[in-house]
């Protein structure tokens, strides 16, 4: 459905090179992806937790910071949402679930580096994010 990783890791080739930030890089990639997909028909939710994902897994490939590429990621979706007029809560929940279980696949300190970049993010949600870490929220 989505073609996130070669996007983004095109994306991410000029940051690597110092032509740009991973959250910056991130963000724009997460909103442009979210609002392409939800204009052509996609559902929130799945869509900003399959971009996250796939967010998260091009970062870690690319060898990029996880926690920049974690927190543009995230709130590249809720302003894509915003902007399509969807559900910015749902698609919040979709992308920090989408963060956290690519985080958790890739093993290591990945789920940690993720949880603490997303808890710390002045831009983000933090109530929701720690009822999601502490699975006071349905997972």
């Amino acid at each position: 459905m989505l073609n996130i990783t070669d996007e983004l890791k095109n994306a991410l080739t000029s940051v690597i090179s110092g032509a740009g930030d991973v959250a910056s890089t991130t963000n724009k990639v997460a909103k442009k992806t979210v609002v392409d997909a939800v204009s052509a028909g996609g559902e929130v939710t799945n869509t900003s937790m399959e971009v996250a994902a796939s967010g998260v897994k091009a970062a870690s490939d690319m060898g990029v910071s996880l926690e920049d590429a974690a927190t543009g990621l995230v709130t590249g979706v809720i302003e894509g949402a915003s902007e399509m007029g969807s559900d910015v809560g749902s698609a919040a929940v979709g992308a920090v679930k989408g963060a956290l279980k690519a985080a958790d696949e890739l093993g290591g300190e990945a789920g940690g580096l993720v949880r603490k970049a997303l808890l710390s993010a002045a831009a983000l949600p933090h109530d929701l994010i720690d009822a999601l870490l502490t699975g006071e929220v349905a997972k």
